[in-house]
């Protein structure tokens, strides 16, 4: 029993710092903190919130009981990767009050704007936010709320716990994050957790030289091209664009700008108002939701999911290159896993910390939730035709974890092993071609699994 006291400790004061990190300043309604209103205007820059809850979990079979786990994380929030897109809303504001061409909403934009910039460069592009590590430390947290009687087995069986990152320091400061917060709950974890090694063949492989074939999609696919453009080129884009530019800018101004240019600008804003959730800490007094209507941030969103569903998600009917080259961190879950099982290492749990550039294609391989979609070639993704949501299949720190479960061997036979996904932290089905151990369980034996996700 006295192993539970601090991790029930560590629990309350995370449950009551979450309070903090999704109220912000804004009422339910309004959401611009990433909260669940609206989640889907913010796409895969949506802060994390978990999907499942302790009441919800399915026990165990009958003598089961959990001996490893492993968990694939995207990095959580972050700043913005550069200051483009501030840049060029401040230069148009800018232009627009030399003139004497503001609104007063647009008057207020600037301050805004540059009050995230700063932030963002204090913190520095492309840097975990304090709200990403609060997000890791939480799910580090409910993962040992989850699991007592594991990490118990661990720390008396002195069981290393494996940390491996692509070597991107967002993804290093998340792991450390992470782990920091599981031997905060469990002190006896502290000499087990191992320093992070970096391997980018297996979190960062869409940038390797054995994927070059995927780098090429992505840069010059002309299918690619073509629907994008389509998409993009939606009369929609330029009507939402100039609703945007005509709330901010007195008439003459707005009717001098070109269609290119207030869409480029449109664009700019939305990326602002979809990143300022995650540096909420940072910036606590940026709001950027007056400055973009609910529906046009919706269109724009809808754009940025587009992109991200061709080329990092199913994509194309027929066409597997955005994730074929998920393999190699489909085959080590089933390797840690099947490695754990037969006694040839000894690793209590394997964490893994990457990019939404690996946790999307390794969604649509295995065939998680709101993946298994493709779309056909003359029938291009919309919200309408498609689950597709970035908010929901990789939003800041989503994660896949697998728990493994063993039951007691016995004279006449050996130890059998069960696993349970969660997405998300939600107990998750395989995809429909793995058969449960029981029909609406979670459980499937690992043998099973063996035999419906491993390449033929």
């Amino acid at each position: 029993m006295k192993r539970t006291a601090p991790l029930s400790a560590a629990v309350a004061v995370s449950l009551a710092a979450s309070l903090l990190f999704t109220s912000g300043t804004a009422s339910a309604s309004q959401g611009h903190d990433g909260s669940r209103t609206d989640r889907d205007l913010y796409g895969t820059k949506a802060p994390y919130i978990p999907q499942g809850s302790p009441g919800d979990y399915q026990r165990a079979p009958k003598g089961y009981v959990p001996v490893f786990t492993e968990n694939v994380a995207r990095h959580g929030s972050r700043a913005m990767t550069d200051s483009a897109d501030g840049d060029a809303v401040l230069a148009l504001v800018r232009t627009a009050q030399d003139q004497g061409r503001l609104t007063n909403l647009s008057a207020r934009l600037g301050p805004q704007v540059q009050s995230l910039l700063d932030a963002a460069s204090a913190l520095g592009y492309g840097g975990l936010s304090a709200r990403g590590a609060q997000e890791h430390r939480q799910t580090a947290l409910r993962m040992e709320q989850r699991l007592p009687s594991l990490f118990a087995r661990i720390a008396a069986r002195h069981e290393p716990v494996v940390v491996e990152t692509s070597g991107v320091p967002r993804a290093v400061a998340s792991a450390d994050a992470f782990t920091a917060a599981l031997v905060a709950g469990d002190p006896a974890l502290a000499d087990l957790v191992e320093p992070p090694v970096t391997d980018k063949n297996l979190l960062y492989f869409h940038k390797q030289p054995q994927n070059a074939d995927y780098q090429a999609y992505v840069k010059s696919d002309p299918q690619l091209a073509e629907v994008l453009a389509r998409i993009d080129g939606d009369p929609r884009t330029a009507e939402a664009a100039h609703r945007v530019v005509a709330r901010l800018f007195r008439a003459d101004f707005t009717a001098a700008l070109s269609t290119e240019q207030q869409i480029s600008f449109a664009r700019s804003l939305y990326q602002l108002y979809s990143a300022a959730p995650d540096l909420s800490v940072e910036a606590p007094t940026v709001d950027l939701t007056p400055f973009l209507d609910r529906r046009d941030a919706r269109w724009f969103a809808y754009l940025d999911d587009a992109e991200e569903f061709y080329q990092k998600g199913p994509a194309f009917s027929g066409r597997t290159i955005t994730y074929k080259m998920a393999d190699v961190l489909l085959d080590d879950l089933l390797a840690q896993a099947e490695a754990k099982a037969a006694g040839t290492r000894d690793n209590g749990a394997v964490l893994r910390f990457t990019h939404a550039e690996e946790i999307e294609p390794l969604a649509a391989l295995m065939g998680l939730p709101a993946s298994t979609a493709p779309a056909e070639p003359d029938r291009p993704y919309t919200y309408g035709n498609n689950p597709w949501r970035g908010a929901e299949v990789s939003p800041m720190a989503a994660n896949i974890q697998w728990d493994l479960f063993a039951n007691t061997p016995a004279k006449d036979r050996p130890a059998t092993y069960l696993v349970r996904m969660l997405y998300n932290e939600k107990e998750t089905a395989f995809k429909w071609s793995c058969k449960p151990v029981a029909k609406h369980s979670y459980f499937y034996e690992l043998d099973e699994l063996k035999r419906c996700l491993t390449r033929s």
